[in-house]
């Protein structure tokens, strides 16, 4: 007979959610302001940037882990397709991003 002590501990809270993102490849929520929640999520920065067509100012999430990379996000506002170049240098810093327009 198990006592209540042998029983694997259920995630709960954060690390549920973790555990859930992983499971189904989903990406993580952040939070703005919120504290990263360990090193893998400090390469991870929230950056304030203005869209090239309509001009908004908007904050987006920079994974900085990957190396330097081009990717398409589409603006919060004006729903248009920005291109964003993000050049990582040898420490791991972000060195330059640069927002282009896709047209």
């Amino acid at each position: 007979m198990k006592s209540r002590r042998d029983k694997p501990r259920e995630p709960s809270g954060r690390d549920a959610a973790r555990e859930i993102d992983a499971r189904f490849g989903l990406e993580p929520v952040f939070e703005p302001g919120a504290e990263p929640l360990n090193s893998l999520d400090s390469a991870c920065s929230l950056r304030p940037v203005q869209c090239p067509y309509c001009g908004e100012p908007f904050e987006t999430l920079l994974d900085l882990s990957a190396g330097s990379a081009r990717y398409v996000e589409d603006c919060p506002v004006c729903c248009r397709p920005i291109e964003l170049q993000l050049e990582i240098d040898d420490d791991g810093d972000l060195s330059s991003l640069t927002l282009l327009r896709t047209d």
